[in-house]
This record gives C-alpha cells, sequence and structure tokens, in this order.
C-alpha cells in the first residue's frame, strides 16, 4: 500500500533519534559532526559554527568526506528539522550507526538565540570563474573566499615569477605583489612568459600587471618596482600571507630569508641552473630556513646565473608553477607542504628527488637561540656574503633521501 508523507514522516521518526538545538550547542567540541544539509543558498544565509555543508541532494555522494568513520556519533540539521530525519534515515542506511537530527532545524537554533556565522558569499561572475575550484571539498566557497582576502608577493617577475604570478591570478589570490627593477628584454622571452614582444623595453612589473589583469580584471596588483635589499626588506614584506622567492642572487635570497624568519611569513624557494631546479617551503620554526641549507654562500664560479650558465626555458616554468602550488597550499591550510624536504627537478632524466632537511640548532636566524636574541634586541651576526668563510652546502640541513614507503 502506499504511504504517504505524513506515514514516511512518522516512520522516520520511530527510527531516527532527534535533538534539540541547545542539546547540539551544549555538546563539547569534536565529539560529532555537525552536517547541514540544506541547499547552498539556505547555507549562505547563515550556518551553526562548525558545520560541515553537504546538501541532502548529494549526500549519498559526499558524506563519506565530511564523515568517514561510520561510528562517530553525527548531528544533521536542516531549516525546520524534516529534511534531516530523511538524510538520517539514508545515513542509517549506509551503515551509519549514531545518527541523529536536530529538531526545529537551524529556524529553532536562530530562535533559541544560539549563535551562527555567514560565510562569504561569492558573486555569481566569481562562482562561475572559480567554480572548479567550488566543486573541490578542500577548497570550496570557503576556501576561494579565503584566497580572495589572501596576499602573494613574488620576488623577480622571471623565469620563475612569470608562471607562478599568472596561475596565482587565476588561482584567484586576491592581492600579488611583484619586486623587480629591470625592463622587459627580447632574451627574457624564451622562459619568462608573462611578458610579450610587444612589450619588451617595459618594466617588469608593468608587464606582469597588464598581464594579470588581463586574465583576472579583480586581482590587485602591488607593483614594487625596485631592488629588494636590506634597506627596503621590511617594509616590502609586510603584510603578505606568503613569498614566492625568484630571485637569482644569494645575496637577495639571505635577505629575504631573514626578514621573512622574523617576519614569520612563510618562503616558497625555488632555483634553476640548466636542466635542473630545486624548491622547497621554508615556514618559520615549523621547518629549516635558507641559512640551515646554506650557512655560507658559494663563490661567484659556483653560482653562475642564468645569463651566464643559460637554462632550458621550460624548467623555470615547472618550478615556478610547483611554487605555486605549494602556495596555493600553504594559504588554503591544505595537503603537505614541502617544509622539511628539498626537492630536485632533472629535466633531461624527467626525474624528481626528496632531501630530507631538519633545522640547524645553532642557526644564527631561526634557532631559538637566534629568536631570543632577536627579542632582546640584539640579533646573532650571519656570515656576510663576501666574507673569507668555506662554502657549505651544509652538514645539518640535508638528512637524507626520502623513500616513497615513507613518503606514503
Amino acid at each position: 500500500m502506499p504511504k504517504s508523507f505524513a506515514d514516511l514522516l512518522r516512520e522516520a521518526r520511530t527510527q531516527i533519534r532527534e535533538v534539540t538545538p541547545l542539546e547540539v550547542s551544549a555538546l563539547p567540541k569534536g565529539t560529532a559532526v555537525i552536517v547541514d544539509v540544506r541547499e547552498e543558498y539556505e547555507w549562505e544565509q547563515g550556518y551553526i559554527p562548525g558545520a560541515e555543508h553537504v546538501s541532502k541532494g548529494y549526500l549519498e555522494q559526499a558524506i563519506e568526506e565530511v564523515a568517514p568513520d561510520r561510528d562517530q556519533p553525527v548531528v544533521l540539521y536542516c531549516a525546520g528539522g524534516i529534511r534531516s530525519l530523511f538524510a538520517a534515515q539514508t545515513m542509517q542506511e549506509m551503515g551509519y550507526t549514531d545518527v541523529a537530527s536536530m529538531s526545529a532545524g537551524f529556524q529553532g537554533w536562530k530562535s533559541a538565540g544560539l549563535p551562527f556565522d555567514k560565510p562569504i558569499t561569492l558573486s555569481q561572475d566569481q562562482k562561475q570563474r572559480y567554480s572548479r575550484h567550488l566543486l573541490i571539498p578542500e577548497v570550496g566557497s570557503a576556501g576561494q573566499a579565503r584566497l580572495l582576502a589572501s596576499r602573494a608577493l613574488i620576488i623577480g617577475a622571471g623565469g620563475l615569477g612569470s608562471p607562478a604570478a599568472l596561475y596565482l591570478a587565476a588561482a584567484g589570490v586576491g592581492t600579488i605583489g611583484l619586486v623587480d627593477f629591470d625592463i622587459v628584454d627580447v632574451s627574457n622571452l624564451q622562459r619568462q612568459i608573462v611578458h610579450t614582444t610587444a612589450r619588451v623595453g617595459e618594466r617588469k612589473v608593468e608587464s606582469a600587471s597588464v598581464a594579470i589583469k588581463a586574465l583576472n580584471p579583480e586581482i590587485e596588483v602591488v607593483a614594487h618596482e625596485e631592488m629588494l635589499g636590506a634597506a627596503n626588506v621590511e617594509r616590502i614584506i609586510a603584510g603578505y600571507d606568503v613569498i614566492l622567492d625568484g630571485t637569482d642572487t644569494f645575496e637577495t635570497r639571505y635577505i629575504l630569508n631573514d626578514a621573512a624568519v622574523a617576519a614569520g611569513i612563510p618562503v616558497i624557494h625555488a632555483s634553476v641552473f640548466r636542466f635542473e631546479g630545486q624548491l622547497t617551503t621554508f615556514v618559520p620554526y615549523e621547518g629549516p630556513c635558507y641559512r640551515c641549507l646554506y650557512p655560507t654562500p658559494p663563490p661567484p664560479e659556483l653560482a653562475p646565473g642564468c645569463s651566464v650558465a643559460g637554462v632550458l626555458g621550460v624548467v623555470p616554468g615547472i618550478l615556478g608553477l610547483l611554487q605555486t602550488n605549494e602556495a596555493l597550499k600553504v594559504l588554503l591550510g591544505i595537503g603537505n607542504t614541502l617544509a622539511g624536504r628539498l626537492m630536485l627537478f632533472d629535466a633531461l632524466e624527467t626525474e624528481f628527488t626528496e632531501l630530507q632537511l631538519r633545522r640547524d640548532p645553532r642557526c644564527p636566524v631561526c634557532s631559538d637561540e637566534a629568536v631570543a636574541a632577536r627579542a632582546a634586541g640584539r640579533p646573532l651576526a650571519t656570515t656576510a656574503m663576501g666574507a673569507d668563510a668555506p662554502f657549505l652546502l651544509t652538514t645539518t640541513g640535508l638528512a637524507g633521501t626520502i623513500s616513497p614507503e615513507a613518503r606514503a
């Protein structure tokens, strides 16, 4: 015999435990997964703090991503407490053993005077532009809003900075700072894809700004048309959430490293040489810094620039994209960064190798002693460029090769 809606509702209430909004608010943090099963437009009007959003129409497809443990307590809610009952029935059929529905739904939560959050809503144009991000649970609307509010600084609008600038802009990183004092030369175009033949002779920061704005007009570009140095580094990096190091001199890298560690800003470092490149992420105090890896600078003959040694054009492109990937993970707070790992790339072999890094307990910049000394206003001395000191690739920073098994 066919069942009416009233029959189905009575049946659901006999099978599903209901809890009140006050009972849900009293749950200790982390004891239950709270899931909002309303539609997107309802979620945008407000939601219970800490709740996950899985609309009822996608419940079977997506619930395992937010509640992988079928024995963990789960509380579902909707607008008035009806849809969540039926959604809880579905979860029981999927094998979930402790599912409850919040009576009176979100309306009851608000009527009880309980706090709720409102998501940062995206415009229709933003939803369309970033639609592929919105489909990824690790990004979604909240992650995209976080990117739009983020600030990334690129040091050098060259081979590494070119792809980074374009992909950061495409991803919707709201503010992109560019540091470069050079002009576009025709020899740059073999690898610096943010520039064009038509813009040869223009300032690189201006040329890159044109390309970024053409790709994504809503991105704010901050042009720092100056050479990064000890006198201006603190001013330039202030306020940024992540820095992409595309410099090509050891002196600039040391200056940037020391200031970024003091400011607590992560730096995504990459460098290239002919067919090879290396990449790592320096997160202050969570892993080593640049001086842990290179305690002393090499002599010039061991570190020639691209204009002397040459470089296969695609190599800085590959490393620049990997830098961008690291930067997006840092900004979104997802995945495992390369902090504590040095990735080596060989283009001729198409081979990646990883080396494990560790902090130098005697580092004059990031060690506990160095932090205390800065706080006391007497920072420790560092090895200056050109000083008469032996070059060390590092004895402390490199801790061995990481096997695929160790990464799994």
